[in-house]
């Protein structure tokens, strides 16, 4: 089969290698869109490698088809439309899958829209509502609206009932984003983060949770602004890796600083997580309250513009590959 690899001078290579061998428990799904991740940018530099097991290209999440069963899989058929989460391997015609880690596609999406499900939808969620303890009526900081993350995120929370605050880069962007719903947009180029939430704190809707991909200096700065008891979850640090936090409120206020990867986490949580996502959300994708948003789908063998989109950071929404 082709895989894409990355060669000596950091290119994408659609190239020949192993079909893959499926176990007991696995299934084979012959892959039809791999939506891309900003860790798809980082492996590619050598900065994220797959996990042991995984194959060595890129890819998180994708849809497609099962075109074979290992001898324990009982859950599901050939010819089923899946979408899965993978550790690595989504470049590509094939790929093996652990049973627990695929999803049915959702009733009405073209398989690149469920491409842009698992990662996403799964970090989301897990950093949300499982490390955020978000629920209904809170207010949630999901900074850089613009991205592919915040993309899921925002319609996500708010689906569930909370108020979300976001942030961008400038006006034009946040008229871009204004169909995900979030009830604010912070220009964070004219307009001072923590202000805001000092003022939203102030005005009596507190931050509850913030999935925070940006951190930096911001976050020090804004902590202190939160809801008795809130979380601030850090899952990347685009922004910077230093921050100075008072230590003062995190005391009176009970609050939770939380590092959260979805990638380090067991495959048996990751399972967990999936599940939940089939119970929980795939009913509000099904009736529309929640929408992938897809900036834009290229075929394979525009790989490489595909990764440019990310790295000029133009994207509102996902980026998918289709393979077939």
């Amino acid at each position: 089969m082709k895989a894409m690899l990355v060669d000596e001078n950091k290119n994408l290579v659609w190239s020949d290698v192993a079909d893959p061998v499926i176990k007991d428990d696995e299934v084979l799904v012959k892959i039809h869109a791999a939506a891309l991740n900003r860790a798809d940018l980082l492996q590619r530099e050598g900065k994220y490698p797959s996990p042991a097991g995984c194959p060595e290209w890129m890819g998180l999440e994708i849809a497609g088809e099962i075109v074979e069963l290992g001898a324990n899989v009982t859950n599901w058929q050939i010819g089923d439309k899946v979408c899965a989460l993978l550790g690595g391997g989504g470049y590509a015609e094939y790929v093996a899958v652990k049973f627990d880690m695929l999803m049915p596609v959702p009733k009405g999406l073209t398989m690149e829209e469920a491409s842009a499900l698992p990662e996403a939808y799964a970090t989301s969620y897990l950093n949300l509502f499982i490390e955020g303890h978000l629920e209904e009526g809170q207010t949630a900081f999901i900074p850089a609206g613009a991205s592919g993350l915040a993309s899921v995120a925002i319609p996500m929370a708010k689906a569930f009932g909370a108020r979300v605050i976001t942030s961008v880069l400038s006006d034009e962007i946040a008229e871009k984003i204004k169909h995900l719903g979030a009830d604010v947009i912070i220009n964070s180029t004219t307009q001072c983060v923590e202000e805001i939430l000092k003022n939203e704190e102030e005005n009596g809707t507190p931050v509850s949770v913030s999935m925070d991909c940006l951190c930096g200096e911001t976050l020090g700065k804004s902590l202190p602004f939160m809801a008795r008891g809130g979380y601030w979850i850090v899952i990347s640090t685009l922004a910077g890796i230093e921050t100075k936090v008072l230590l003062r409120p995190l005391l009176t206020k009970g609050l939770h600083l939380v590092g959260s990867m979805l990638r380090n986490r067991t495959p048996e949580f990751k399972a967990y997580i999936l599940a939940e996502l089939v119970e929980k959300v795939w009913p509000k994708i099904e009736s529309g309250a929640i929408k992938p948003s897809i900036y834009k789908v290229l075929p394979m063998s525009e790989a490489e513009e595909a990764h440019a989109i990310l790295q000029r950071g133009e994207n509102v929404g996902k980026v998918v590959l289709k393979v077939i």
